[in-house]
């Protein structure tokens, strides 16, 4: 039975787990009960109040993979009443510096293969603990013996700060986004309460812990039930089935590329001997979301909430395929042209569910009611911009049909306008997912030499298989949902796409090569060609219309 959960702070539920002696914590080569793991925490708190000086913000930088130490440092900011910052282990130096400096951390914990990134670089006043050494263990024993709530460094109440985590964004420096210890706690009993999870159940996580899909929709609903954790230090598709036997894990969370990389491993007849019940997350796609559950018996629930927490959805059991959920009791969500501030028109389906009005129902998400965003760290014109006209912005693309259900179309920077249409790049790599010659997919946006956008994708294919034009021609003339504008003018041929530090596709990367790259890619001279190699000769007569058009500078290069 699902535990109830009433706490109004995340140390509250740390505090619940002083004396539970079940398992709580797992990794490879360490089992904590939760009492272990409460004690950690405190004692950490009691660590932590001595370093930091005072009348210093109360802020730690934690730059791990998902190692014990990770939790037990949340919980101990939790009890102190403290904030983790969320390193990025793949920032490198001045822009490592930067994230440090900026959410002005005072304690930098970290392990022995990261100190690389340390080197030469600026950080006054910053005390580095490395957590896999002899000198961390020494300086921590003497707290061996602290109690939750004993080691204060602020008063801990819902609207304690608890989180910094860095919003990845195509241009500009990655904004600390701000999440209390209230909103948090809120979080974790939500999705606890909305997939029933059990004191008994293991949240198994694999994606990196300084993003908030790891804290906020793995960690926290298992704090809020009383339920374990297992940790994976960096998400592996072949560990992942092992994984998941050997922790007994029931629970897990997604982003989209990380599901393609577990439909990419061979196929075994034990793929269904596991116990998971359920995997939540976002950007799968229901085609690959539809062959996971077939492969795995395990079905994926498409969720979203944006990171600054300022717009949430909510599945019920009538929603349609395809579709994410409803607004989430309290908000008041429309879908919005952002450059004229009016609703769009609601979505119109063909029998076989094309969209049929994606230049008029597509637009961005808002939340025109109160939202739950609690700002950024010292960045007022970003806040501003995200609050403009009262409204919460999301940054996200959706449409919406006549019952109100609400359809993920990708980022805003996501959008392409072609011939005057506007695209959604998520659905044209919806309908290139069915392809069964590839196992991933990114469609964006090169920019027109004329005026607009082109359809451009990066396809992966399936190994020992390579890019048949014509193949692709005719699995393209067969999508019946395959708008006239959606067909790619280029395609890139890629052995894997590049992804970001949480495993999302690196589609600025790709924005920013267009075509201009290394890799094998084929073009359509106009719509209704077909596909040849782009060759040197090709890509001089672009650059050459480009120029004409006075468009060059678009490419970047």
């Amino acid at each position: 039975m699902t535990r109830t959960v009433a706490a109004t702070t995340v140390a509250e539920l740390v505090q619940r787990q002083w004396g539970d002696r079940r398992t709580g914590l797992q990794s490879r080569g360490t089992v904590l009960t939760h009492h272990d793991a409460a004690a950690g925490a405190a004692a950490r708190a009691a660590l932590l109040a001595e370093l930091l000086p005072r009348g210093a913000e109360p802020h730690l930088g934690v730059l791990l993979d998902n190692t014990p130490e990770y939790p037990l440092w949340l919980g101990a900011a939790a009890l102190a009443g403290a904030a983790v910052a969320g390193i990025n282990p793949t920032r490198r130096g001045a822009e490592l510096a930067r994230d440090l400096v900026h959410t002005e951390c005072r304690v930098l914990v970290t392990q022995r293969t990261h100190l690389p990134l340390l080197e030469g670089l600026a950080l006054p006043d910053v005390r580095v603990l490395v957590t896999d050494t002899d000198a961390y263990r020494a300086l921590l024993a003497p707290y061996a013996g602290a109690t939750p709530g004993e080691a204060v460094v602020r008063p801990v109440s819902p609207a304690s700060r608890l989180l910094l985590y860095f919003t990845s964004g195509s241009t500009g420096a990655p904004k600390a986004a701000l999440c209390s210890q209230g909103r948090l706690a809120a979080a974790g009993a939500s999705l606890a309460g909305q997939f029933g999870v059990r004191p008994d159940d293991v949240h198994y996580i694999c994606m990196p812990m300084f993003h908030g899909n790891a804290v906020i929709a793995d960690w926290a609903p298992a704090l809020a039930a009383g339920a374990g954790v297992a940790l994976r230090d960096r998400f592996s598709a072949s560990g992942f089935l092992p994984d998941v036997r050997d922790f007994g894990a029931t629970y897990f969370t997604y982003v989209g590329r990380a599901v393609q990389y577990l439909l990419a491993t061979p196929e075994r007849p034990d793929d269904r001997a596991h116990g998971l019940r359920l995997g939540f997350g976002t950007e799968a796609g229901a085609v690959d979301a539809a062959r996971f559950e077939a492969r795995f018996g395990v079905p994926l629930v498409e969720g979203y909430g944006s990171s600054e927490g300022g717009a949430a959805l909510r599945r019920t059991p009538d929603t349609p395929p395809g579709a994410i959920g409803r607004a989430a009791p309290g908000d008041r969500l429309a879908v919005v042209d952002p450059e004229t501030g009016e609703e769009c028109a609601p979505a119109r389906f063909s029998a076989s569910g094309r969209l049929l009005n994606g230049e008029r129902a597509i637009g961005e998400l808002v939340n025109q009611g109160r939202a739950p965003f609690e700002g950024y760290w010292r960045n007022p014109e970003a806040e501003a911009e995200r609050r403009r006209g009262g409204w919460y912005w999301t940054g996200d693309l959706f449409y919406r049909d006549e019952a109100g259900f609400l359809y993920f179309a990708g980022r805003t920077d996501d959008r392409l306008r072609v011939d005057s249409e506007n695209l959604a790049a998520a659905v044209i790599e919806n309908i290139l997912a069915r392809w069964e010659d590839v196992t991933a997919v990114a469609v964006y946006a090169v920019p027109d030499p004329v005026a607009g956008d082109l359809v451009m994708a990066a396809l992966s294919p399936v190994e020992g298989r390579a890019f048949d034009p014509a193949r692709f021609e005719a699995f393209l003339r067969a999508q019946d949902d395959l708008g006239t504008k959606m067909p790619p003018r280029f395609v890139r041929v890629m052995r894997s796409l590049p992804t970001t530090a949480t495993n999302k596709i690196h589609r600025a990367r790709l924005r920013a090569d267009a075509f201009l790259c290394p890799d094998e890619v084929w073009w359509r001279a106009t719509p209704a060609a077909v596909y040849e190699p782009l060759t040197p000769d090709s890509v001089a007569a672009l650059r050459a219309a480009y120029t004409a058009h006075s468009r060059a500078h678009l490419l970047g290069r």
